[in-house]
């Protein structure tokens, strides 16, 4: 356990966590906003299969390519305001108003007016979020220079962003129910403008109240201006290549890219499971369960995961508490095996325990249920009537560990590495490049996770538009659904193994640093 007690300086004030956790809560309701939208592209707005596609990939194509040049333009900005805040600020601003235009579309429009409007939309807004997403991580990643206090303060600002994964599943509840409102088309409109607003609020809190490091005297930063675009992209491809010789941060790379991707594999199969396993293909039976175990899991990995792992980290440091974290969700992924069982835990419902469980939870809800209905939140309310598959939550402490642990960790490890980077490389430091990069390697690994993800589903014979799922399919969709991100979580661990850059190398840096710039 760590017995080096953080500085004064080097501590994070709790209105500078909070700012910064707000900065967090958009980076999750965006793009979970998003994904829950475009389901809405095909049904309320009559996009074709093939053009919702398009609709998908071309813009995160174009986001992937913009994340490392924002990076290196926020780490050479001179401003008054810093490196990071102008950005922050302006992006924030950007980002809220062309995602609740994005989606101001009619199905009444003619289908090509649509593509191109959302299209157009899209890709100006994701300019927009890449100003503002790429400058807020690299800020994190300076908030503080303490070993610990960086895990304290990625833990506090991940637990906000979890907060967005408990709202989203119910947007889609929420935009079906036509006693809310009278069309999907109205609904996505609507809950976009809310969804605009709420970022730019919270958005502009970390421009507002966040520090980072003074730059007022750091060397060697490029000047940036049209005359010397082409001097810029060789210096970016320059700090790229130096980006990637950095072993250590290539392992938090290769890590975040197995666990964080295998989840997202076989993110959807809990519904079909839910619904086609568990309820025999009817929707209307499974009713909000699905939205429930995203909610419940968020709630989990905010209030009750988060925490440990940072204490698991000051306690035993961050390799050992990722590797730690990493088997406890692997032991949840195998859990699936029997908290997805068919028949609503029919074997186990007839045990007296399984009984008196299962009818506690259901009267649980059922007397919740007439008070949402009364305050008009009847989407929210669970149908017992067909049992409570109560068995389904029992993984979810377990998975937690896993995306709980990972962003918690590798944030803060990531931030060790541009202590690293400047020791070696000098001046300017990097963070808005190393942050730009770690996010190009999940969006691109997202990307590669949604196709493949549909390719299992290929594979196992699921029928996307058939009312019922064949007994082999189903089977072979829960052995996917568990080996998968086994597997790539198991390779995570192998990697991270012998990660080398501990706590004592850390603090070493950090001294040399302080020595190197003449810092009292």
């Amino acid at each position: 356990m760590s017995n080096i007690k953080t500085a004064a300086k080097d501590r994070v004030p709790i209105g500078q966590k909070a700012a910064f956790g707000a900065g967090h809560f958009v980076l999750n309701l965006l793009p979970g906003a998003l994904g829950f939208f475009m389901f809405f592209l095909l049904t309320a707005f009559g996009m074709d299969p093939l053009y919702a596609g398009i609709l998908g990939a071309l813009p995160r194509l174009f986001d992937a390519l913009s994340d490392p040049i924002m990076g290196f333009i926020s780490d050479n900005t001179k401003s008054k305001w810093g490196r990071r805040r102008p950005y922050i600020f302006i992006g924030a601003i950007l980002s809220g108003i062309l995602f609740a235009l994005s989606w101001q579309m009619s199905p009444e429009n003619s289908q090509m007016y649509n593509f191109w409007y959302f299209l157009t939309l899209s890709i100006l807004f994701l300019a927009g979020n890449t100003m503002y997403a790429t400058p807020l991580v690299g800020l994190g990643y300076e908030m503080t220079s303490d070993y610990n206090e960086r895990t304290r303060l990625m833990a506090f600002s991940n637990t906000m962003g979890q907060i967005a994964w408990m709202i989203v599943p119910w947007f889609w509840v929420i935009i079906a129910d036509p006693q809310i409102y009278e069309s999907q088309a109205v609904g996505v409109r609507h809950l976009s403008i809310i969804v605009g607003i709420a970022c730019v609020v919270l958005g502009l809190l970390p421009a507002i109240f966040c520090r980072g490091i003074d730059s007022a005297n750091m060397e060697n930063r490029k000047e940036i201006t049209f005359k010397t675009l082409a001097s810029n992209l060789k210096d970016l491809w320059d700090g790229i290549k130096q980006v990637s010789k950095n072993k250590p941060f290539m392992k938090l790379c290769g890590a975040t890219f197995l666990v964080f991707n295998g989840f997202q594999m076989v993110a959807a199969f809990s519904v079909y499971i839910i619904v086609f396993y568990m309820y025999n293909g009817s929707y209307a039976n499974a009713g909000t369960w699905p939205a429930w175990f995203s909610t419940i899991t968020a709630v989990i990995t905010a209030f009750i995961v988060i925490p440990i792992i940072s204490k698991m980290a000051n306690k035993w440091g961050k390799r050992k508490a990722f590797i730690i974290s990493t088997v406890i969700s692997i032991i949840g992924y195998i859990l699936k095996w029997w908290g997805f069982d068919n028949g609503l835990n029919e074997n186990f419902n007839k045990t007296e325990f399984g009984q008196s469980l299962n009818s506690g939870v259901a009267s649980l809800f059922e007397s919740l249920n007439p008070f949402l209905e009364s305050v008009g939140m009847s989407w929210f309310s669970i149908d017992t009537s067909q049992g409570s598959p109560w068995l389904i939550f029992m993984p979810i402490p377990f998975i937690a560990f896993g995306l709980g642990g990972l962003f918690t960790l590798m944030m803060s490890m990531t931030a060790d590495v541009c202590d690293l980077d400047e020791l070696e490389n000098g001046m300017p430091r990097k963070e808005g490049t190393f942050g730009a990069i770690y996010w190009w390697m999940v969006k691109i690994g997202q990307s590669i996770a949604l196709f493949l993800g549909g390719l299992v589903l290929k594979l196992v014979g699921f029928i996307s538009d058939a009312e019922t799922q064949s007994a082999e399919t189903m089977y072979s969709l829960r052995i996917a659904d568990i080996i998968i991100p086994s597997l790539t979580a198991g390779i995570a661990i192998w990697i991270m193994y012998k990660y080398s850059l501990n706590e004592k190398r850390a603090r070493e840096i950090k001294a040399e640093l302080v020595r190197r710039r003449g810092e009292l």
